[in-house]
This record gives structure tokens, C-alpha cells and sequence, in this order.
């Protein structure tokens, strides 16, 4: 049975985390990138940054790997590498959100090397093994695609398994270098997702058995995780594949419009709508590029409003917030520890501010701040405000390198690098 959310606020499940129900941020994170799937979420508890403490609750150990956290019910998921039956290979573990101590860990899949990442250490730039994906949790259910496209479907409560689908062998399935990063996202009953081979590259699956409910398409995946979105009136989930864009109805598959966009070596960013907008970027001169959809009947249309192939515009794998038709991300490429926090019109592509220092690291909106996270662990509160950089906030927080997303959930900020976890309170 499924608590609705007005439950988990009054009931006796934040009572047990030792959480308080007292907040203006959203209870839970349990999907990537947030409740909405946009790095969205409302702004926590904090009557002044500048003058805010950033206390660490817990730490715990995570090693290798550039999951992020999914954050629900009393618990903290992610993916990491660990030791099975004396083979290495990826895991899933659970948190308890209050103590950072593991309750459950369950292997996914056994892999030696990630095409591509190598032994690259914790503080270089080489890649670097480990999982890239991140769990998500939807209801008393915590699903993950694994680096080798296995999906599966957990018990959140004791990490029991329920079903697995093995998307290589039983549809065909497609690997890129340095293996699937993808999230699974969930729509209603449907579990989408890119990976499949041909006529199926798009899937559709049952979230209570694995089952096929649709697929098609010959699209190749990429790194990017699918977004969905209302467009137009209508709810649709966004795919970043090789060919470029493409939209589909979550409940059928059906194929709404198509956008081509150049590809080379890895697109990683996902989509970002914005109002009939809808922005994407990748690296290797690749760039950025936004687009307006239209809709005539039953027809759907996409036209090109400014396209810039250049790694300034790069999001090499972090995907910017949009605020008022204004991007906050980190653009640059492969410009580590150095890369800038840029802010750019979405309509226009004009880059209103770009100050430097970040790398590839990830930012969310909360309210009207920016909590970004740099690749070497500072935690950097700015203002949303497309006229000029104001920092309100910066605190060096973790160790190791961080490539992965902040999570805003209980009124804390969990975060994670290819070493440690963490969970912060501020004060």
C-alpha cells in the first residue's frame, strides 16, 4: 500500500526518520533529479544564507561511481561499487537517512572495467570505474538500470528482489562507451527508458513486473536520462538519443516529434523544457541548441530558434536548472576544477553571466537560489538572477571527486562523491 504525501507529512514515518514535518522543502527526492525531474524543488528552511551554518549530520563511505542520491521514505539510495562472492561489480545500497548507516545492499551486475573509465583515481580527470545511474523510488519500490542494462526492481523496505528484466539479451539491446548512466523514469505504471536494438530501442515496461507494454524505434541510447514533461497540454517523455530529440506518450510509445541533433562520443545532459522550449547541449563540439514545439491538430512541429556548436555551451553531464527563461548550469568542457557557473537565456542563447571555478560539477533550484556543487566538493549557494553573479554561500563539504547531483529532501542536502556520502543540515 502506498502513503500518500499528506500521510508520510503526518504520520509516524518522519517521526522515526527524526525528521521534521515543519518545512518548505518537498519531503522526498525519490526521483532523478527531483520530485519533478527538473532539479527543481522549494527553497528549504534558511532565513539568510550568508549567515547560515552548514552543519554534517553523517557521512558514509561511497565508493567509486557517479550515482546520486534518491531520497524517500526514511531512506537514501545509490549506486556504488562493491565486492559479491569475491567479484566486483556494481551494488545498490540503502541508507537510513538519519545515520547514514547501511540497512540493505543488494548486487546488480559484475563488471571488471567500464569501456573507457579505467583505474582513473578519485581527485584526477581520467573517467573512472563505477555506476553512473541513479536509483529511483516510486512508492514502497526502488528500481535501477544497471551499467549493463539490467533493470531491477527492489523492495524499498528490505531490498527483497521483485523482478528483473536483462535488456542486452532479451530486447536486443545496444552498449555505448562507458556504459549505460541512464536513470529509469516512471510515468503511472510505465517504466521508460532507451537501450533496446532495433524496432525497440525505446521501451516501455511494466513498473510491477518488467513486462514490455510497448516499444519501438531504432534510436541508440546515449547517457542522457529521458524527461517528462507537459508540453503544450499534452504530457510526454522526452528522449536525448543519437539521432536527437524525441517525444513520446508515456502510456503508448507513440511518437509525438523528432528534433535530429548531432552526436559524437557521448551526449549526457538531459533535455530542459521551458514553456513550448525545449533546450539540450552535449560535449565534444557538440554544443547547445533550444527549440520551439508547436502543435496544429493532431501534428506536431519543432523549429530551431538558436543553435551554438561550441563548448562554451557545452553541459558536458550536467544539466542546467531553468528560471524565468534563464539556464543556470555548468558550461564548459572537460575543464576541471575550472569550468565556470554560467547563466543563459534560454530564448536567445545569450549568456548573461559566467564566473569560474566550478568544473563539471551539478546544480538544483531551490526557490530562488542555486545550490550548486562543484567537481572538488565545495557547496556553492548563488542567486537566481540572470543580472549578475551573488554568491550568498561556500563551504567546502566533500572529498573526492563529485560528478553527481545535490538532493534537497527533509529539509537537508545529501550528496555524494566517488569516496563519501553526506548529509547536511543548515542552520
Amino acid at each position: 500500500m502506498n502513503c500518500p504525501l499528506h500521510c508520510l507529512l503526518g504520520g509516524s514515518l518522519l517521526a522515526a526518520a527524526g525528521l521534521s514535518a515543519q518545512t518548505s522543502a518537498p519531503v522526498e527526492w525519490g526521483k532523478f533529479r527531483g520530485p519533478n525531474n527538473d532539479g527543481t524543488v522549494p527553497a528549504p528552511q534558511v532565513s539568510n544564507w550568508k549567515g547560515a551554518g552548514v552543519k554534517t549530520l553523517w557521512k558514509a563511505e561511497t565508493p567509486k561511481g557517479f550515482s546520486s542520491f534518491a531520497v524517500a521514505g526514511g531512506k537514501a539510495f545509490t549506486l556504488v561499487t562493491g565486492e559479491y562472492d569475491g567479484n566486483s561489480g556494481e551494488m545498490i545500497v540503502c541508507l537510513d537517512v538519519r545515520t547514514g548507516k547501511e540497512l540493505w545492499s543488494k548486487p546488480l551486475s559484475i563488471i571488471g572495467k567500464y569501456d573507457g573509465g579505467g583505474d582513473a583515481g578519485t581527485n584526477d580527470n581520467k573517467g573512472g570505474d563505477g555506476p553512473r545511474s541513479t536509483p529511483v523510488v516510486d512508492g514502497d519500490k526502488v528500481y535501477v538500470i544497471d551499467s549493463s542494462l539490467g533493470v531491477h526492481c527492489f523492495s524499498a523496505a528490505g531490498g527483497d528482489l521483485v523482478w528483473n528484466r536483462d535488456v542486452l539479451k532479451e530486447n536486443a539491446g545496444v552498449q555505448i562507451r562507458w556504459q549505460n548512466a541512464a536513470s529509469p523514469v516512471i510515468e503511472g505504471n510505465v517504466l521508460m527508458m532507451c537501450g533496446g536494438g532495433e524496432g525497440q530501442a525505446l521501451l516501455g515496461l511494466d513498473k510491477t513486473s518488467g513486462k514490455v507494454l510497448w516499444k519501438g524505434e531504432d534510436d541508440k541510447m546515449t547517457h542522457a536520462t529521458p524527461v517528462v514533461a507537459d508540453l503544450l497540454g499534452t504530457r510526454q517523455c522526452i528522449f536525448f538519443t543519437q539521432t536527437g530529440l524525441v517525444s513520446v506518450l508515456p502510456e503508448s510509445g507513440k511518437v509525438l516529434w523528432r528534433q535530429p541533433y548531432r552526436f559524437n562520443i557521448s551526449t549526457a545532459a538531459s533535455p530542459v523544457v521551458f514553456e513550448d522550449i525545449v533546450y539540450c547541449s552535449a560535449g565534444y563540439g557538440v554544443g547547445a541548441g533550444a527549440y520551439q514545439i508547436s502543435k496544429s491538430g493532431s501534428s506536431w512541429k519543432s523549429k530551431e530558434i538558436w543553435r551554438k556548436e561550441n563548448d562554451d555551451f557545452a553541459n558536458h553531464w550536467s544539466t542546467p536548472v531553468v528560471k524565468d527563461g534563464h539556464l543556470y548550469g555548468m558550461f564548459s568542457f572537460k575543464k576541471y576544477g575550472e569550468g565556470p557557473l554560467a547563466c543563459v537565456d534560454i530564448r536567445t542563447g545569450d549568456m548573461k553571466w559566467s564566473t569560474p571555478g566550478f568544473g563539471p560539477g551539478q546544480v538544483i533550484l531551490a526557490g530562488d537560489s542555486i545550490i550548486a556543487l562543484s567537481d572538488k566538493g565545495e557547496l556553492v549557494v548563488v542567486e537566481a538572477n540572470p543580472r549578475k553573479y551573488t554568491e550568498l554561500k561556500r563551504e567546502e563539504v566533500l572529498e573526492g571527486k563529485v560528478w553527481s547531483y545535490p538532493v534537497l529532501a527533509y529539509n537537508r542536502l545529501f550528496a555524494r562523491s566517488t569516496t563519501e556520502g553526506v548529509c547536511l543540515e543548515f542552520q
